[in-house]
């Protein structure tokens, strides 16, 4: 099935021909759905931690910062914004001039002067039309306002990534990015013996641009906070890519006989991950900020989660220890097994009926692996993917965050147990991927490889079927120790939509 050239481009992305092979092979089968055990909720599955408790945890975190602690915050940003701008381009290449009556774009231009680039877009616009918004709003040139947000002559922003666009427009007219918000948030919650550490996954076509933004946002933020600042990049490799199939599952094939692939998804950022050297990291995605009169909420949540993962750590420490040095003390399994159901909300048949070394080496296994703290948001909205309880192939049930996806709503049992889902995922993680021994782990080996989806896409007019790694807080997490925590929503801010940067918590 694999020619020579097929093996040389292989050879050249950095993947094993049997990766391919098995590649091919589940475009076949598919991947099965999880079983679930039930929807997270407070108490089952989800901590709501009292006042007392979040101190707790705050004062853990900062004594971990002032021990010295090894942290880096570690933030997905290689996207584009392009979807950020789905209704501009919809206007743009529509045939109306008018945007609907209570459209997102009709809302965007009633409130123009909002926005955190109305400066910089007044200045575009008359550069390109010789007038000014203002006058372009009376004479009903909609279009040509929205064309200047998006497309190449104007801002561009519908062909950059989010983190260097606009985001916040400040009182003093300072204006910030999200990458520039990233930075003074990592002084707020991660500086460590007077610095920060950032680490942004950036599209190779964007490196140039983000070591542009970054050489002028560093020592601006250098200086006002008084913190040095080691930011490092990286892409996505290009060995995580996977090989599209054709409707018939064999390889597919660009005109000229060319094997074609894909971005594995954000699932491929476990190996950017893995090579993070830090004890704990912070994973965020880049559009969740907001501007410094906003962030009270967002970084005490931040130092409630990360010092519930070192208690936590504390405790897996603590057990692990005697463990490995023989203790095999009833009470001490007992206890044991009682932190992982009350911690880590993991449950298993085994738990009663192993004894012993048996159960001794099982409680090892489950300790001794990846941790990580995951803050959940209340779900004011529809009901979907989000943190649930699943069943693992090991038999054990354990906390795990789920798309809709992963879940056969075909059986009323599970479209039940969605039905009932109280929160969802913001993507607000803090990990710990280091051993008891101070060793790294090596986090690809805690991937569940059944946890990936297939989806449809088009090359040249002709469909395809692309294969998409398990997602990075998803399958690639599956095997990791897991605690779900509720934050407030205050937390949760993201901009998805340009519209979203109206809302009150985008106005600086």
């Amino acid at each position: 099935m694999l020619e020579q050239k097929d093996l040389d481009l292989l050879k050249q992305k950095g993947i094993a021909p049997a990766t391919v092979e098995a590649q091919l092979a589940r475009f076949a089968t598919g991947f099965p759905y999880l079983r679930l055990k039930a929807s997270a909720k407070v108490g089952e599955g989800i901590m709501q931690l009292s006042g007392s408790q979040q101190d707790l945890a705050v004062d853990r975190w900062n004594r971990f910062l002032a021990d010295g602690g090894s942290v880096c915050k570690f933030v997905p940003a290689s996207g584009a914004a392009s979807r950020m701008f789905k209704a501009l381009f919809a206007f743009v290449n529509g045939e109306d001039s008018i945007p609907a009556e209570g459209s997102d774009v009709a809302n965007l231009i009633a409130s123009i002067d909002k926005t955190p680039f109305y400066d910089e877009l007044n200045r575009v616009v008359v550069d390109l039309h010789g007038k000014n918004i203002h006058t372009l709003l009376e004479e009903k040139r909609y279009k040509d306002i929205i064309a200047a947000i998006i497309l190449p002559e104007g801002l561009n922003y519908g062909n950059l990534p989010k983190a260097v666009l606009s985001f916040h427009r400040y009182p003093d007219g300072t204006v910030r990015t999200p990458l520039e918000e990233q930075l003074m948030e990592g002084a707020q919650t991660a500086a460590v013996d007077g610095k920060v550490n950032l680490h942004f996954t950036v599209s190779a076509a964007h490196q140039g641009l983000f070591a542009d933004k970054l050489a002028v946002a560093v020592p601006k933020f250098e200086n006002a906070t008084g913190l040095k600042y080691n930011v490092s990049t990286s892409e996505q490799k290009p060995s995580t890519d996977t090989i599209a199939a054709a409707l018939d599952n064999s390889p597919f094939r660009d005109d000229n006989g060319n094997l074609v692939f894909r971005p594995g998804g954000h699932g491929a950022l476990i190996e950017n991950l893995n090579d993070i050297d830090a004890t704990v990291v912070f994973i965020k995605n880049i559009d969740n900020v907001v501007p410094d009169s906003q962030r009270a909420a967002t970084v005490h949540s931040k130092k409630v989660l990360a010092g519930t993962l070192i208690l936590a750590h504390d405790k897996v420490e603590e057990y692990l220890r005697a463990l490995r040095e023989g203790s095999r003390d009833e009470q001490l399994l007992s206890a044991v097994v009682e932190f992982l159901k009350s911690t880590f909300s993991i449950s298993s048949d085994k738990f009663d009926t192993l004894k012993g070394d048996a159960l001794a080496e099982m409680l090892i296994g489950l300790l001794n692996r990846p941790l990580r703290v995951c803050g959940m948001v209340r779900n004011e909205g529809e009901p979907g993917g989000g943190p649930f309880i699943a069943y693992n192939p090991d038999g054990t049930a354990s906390p795990q965050i789920l798309e809709s996806t992963q879940i056969d709503t075909s059986v009323d049992e599970y479209k039940n147990i969605m039905s009932q889902a109280t929160h969802f995922n913001p993507v607000d993680l803090v990990c710990y991927i280091r051993n008891i021994d101070g060793d790294k782990f090596n986090l690809p080996e805690y991937v569940d490889p059944e946890t990936g989806f297939i989806s449809s896409k088009s090359l040249g007019g002709r469909e395809l079927r692309a294969l998409e790694l398990p997602g990075l807080w998803n399958g690639a997490m599956s095997n990791w120790l897991t605690i779900f925590v509720e934050v407030p929503g205050a937390s949760f801010n993201p901009v998805k939509t340009v519209n979203d940067l109206l809302r009150p918590a985008h106005q600086g």
